[in-house]
């Protein structure tokens, strides 16, 4: 397969400063050609060089961000809403400067915060009505959206393909697309290649991960059959390794799955790398 093959910085927590910036290199050096860049900073000066490096390298930029508590759009505040909008606004914003023209993550919704219930038909209007306005203002700069839905103990709006396709089908427009995390995927899918086939023209990423979020191939992930089910689409988009360390609180891991940063960038472009041909 020809798809570019990315990796999530993540890996190395959620704040992203300039002494990050030699860890780009080993990206480069490894193999990757992308990068996925958790933006939490809408302050476009402080990605100036950022861009520089980037463009030094010749990474590409898949930009994400995550919503917190108050930057929930199904919030019952309609000022928590527009807050968490034009927020969201501003990280698109970010990835126009940095060349992206992809906005990934969960950012239908909030991280980790419930209600006890299921979610209503209001919260899921609300949803809607932001994603679309947001997916109006990527639209302008090129850069499209791509939905991610979280397991049950992260989300309550968007837990599966099913519902998640469902929203996109609200928000209702071209813009608004949806992406594939086998983290998730595999504590709520019944079978991973299913919802794949399920998703079809709408997946606009990809994000393979372990069962628990460490080396790729080291754990029991069904990974060829991901890749034969994404051959089977045609997919032709970012194909990019999501692993988390201690360094990320709100994945608590609580223990080290793996050696080092290092060993798990280079081992699992390794795998990456054979899985693709």
């Amino acid at each position: 397969m020809t798809n570019k093959r990315g990796i999530n910085l993540l890996l190395w927590g959620v704040e992203m400063t300039e002494d990050l910036l030699p860890v780009l290199n080993l990206i480069k050096e490894t193999g990757y050609d992308t990068v996925e860049i958790p933006i939490m900073n809408t302050d476009i000066f402080q990605w100036k060089n950022w861009k520089k490096r980037l463009d030094e390298l010749g990474l590409n930029v898949v930009a994400e961000t995550i919503n917190g508590r108050d930057l929930n759009s199904i919030d019952k505040d309609p000022d928590v809403r527009t807050k968490a909008l034009e927020f969201n606004k501003g990280v698109i914003d970010v990835a126009n400067f940095l060349e992206a023209e992809l906005f990934i993550g969960p950012y239908h919704s909030a991280l980790g915060v419930f209600t006890g219930e299921p979610a209503t038909n209001e919260e899921k209007k609300w949803a809607a009505e932001n994603l679309w306005h947001l997916a109006e203002h990527g639209q302008k700069s090129g850069v499209m959206l791509g939905l991610e839905y979280l397991n049950r103990f992260e989300s309550y709006l968007c837990t599966c393909t099913d519902e998640t396709l469902e929203l996109i089908d609200l928000v209702d427009h071209p813009n608004c697309q949806m992406m594939f995390d086998t983290f998730h995927a595999n504590i709520e899918e019944k079978d991973l290649a299913e919802a794949i086939k399920k998703i079809g023209k709408k997946l606009v990423h990809v994000q393979l991960s372990e069962n628990d979020r460490g080396t790729l191939g080291a754990g029991h992930i069904d990974f060829p059959k991901i890749v034969d089910a994404l051959k089977g689409i045609d997919y032709q988009g970012v194909i990019s390794v999501e692993a988390f360390s201690q360094k990320l609180s709100a994945a608590h891991i609580w223990r080290q799955m793996f050696e080092s940063e290092e060993q798990l960038v280079k081992d699992s472009y390794v795998y990456l790398d054979k899985l693709l041909g």
